[in-house]
């Protein structure tokens, strides 16, 4: 079997027994194959596999990769998140490429994306607030105290689809008080989703309530 394949399949049963550990009751955990780096080979290997839900960080390598991707498996329910930081000159061609933006986390993104959807009804993507759960300076994300203002002016105001928050906690201290802290927000704000967990800590974050978890290297091997 395909390395690739053979991790995959791997994954998909931690995610199964980390759901069955939780004691939450939220929808199933997405895997979100984070495609970063890696080439149109790889990805299609999985496409052809069944899997549809990737991720990317970086506008222009999704741009290059993904436009023809889609183009080759037209047919076929492909989604696409936008996982990295986006910079606002970036915005209008991130709606283009992506199905679902996940960084979401400031005032001057939000009124661009607005505009940009006003412009073009035809389109309809969804969007998570990146929540700076950790409260690291360099990190990217909406602070923790203005979460609750932010997503309720993106909604009420904007009328962006938000479906849920997603989270990276601090890579030095234990996951889980974060993924539980995110999780509480998402229920306080009745959003369905929370992205939360990657390849070393996707299985605490389920456990937590993730219901979109993001693993690259755990799929596709080491990058390089």
């Amino acid at each position: 079997m395909n390395m690739i394949i053979s991790n995959y399949e791997k994954i998909l049963k931690q995610i199964d027994s980390s759901k069955k550990k939780s004691s939450f009751n939220y929808s199933e955990p997405t895997l979100i194959a984070v495609s970063k780096t890696f080439p149109e080979k790889d990805i299609q290997a999985l496409i052809d596999h069944g899997h549809m839900v990737f991720g990317e960080n970086k506008v222009q390598e999704a741009e290059l990769k993904w436009t023809e991707i889609k183009k080759k498996n037209s047919e076929k329910e492909l989604k696409l998140h936008m996982i990295g930081p986006l910079q606002s000159n970036k915005v209008n061609k991130a709606l283009e490429i992506f199905d679902i933006i996940q960084t979401l986390d400031r005032e001057k993104i939000a009124l661009k994306i607005k505009n940009y959807i006003d412009n073009d009804p035809s389109i309809s993507p969804k969007f998570f607030v990146q929540i700076n759960v950790g409260e690291e300076i360099q990190k990217s994300g909406v602070n923790l105290e203005h979460a609750k203002e932010f997503v309720e002016w993106c909604i009420k105001d904007l009328k962006l689809e938000i479906i849920g928050l997603m989270c990276i906690p601090p890579a030095s201290l234990e996951p889980s008080v974060f993924f539980s802290k995110t999780r509480i927000l998402c229920d306080e704000l009745n959003l369905e989703h929370a992205s939360m967990g990657m390849t070393s800590d996707f299985e605490k974050a389920i456990q937590h309530g993730s219901t979109f978890v993001r693993v690259g290297s755990g799929i596709f091997g080491k990058r390089t």
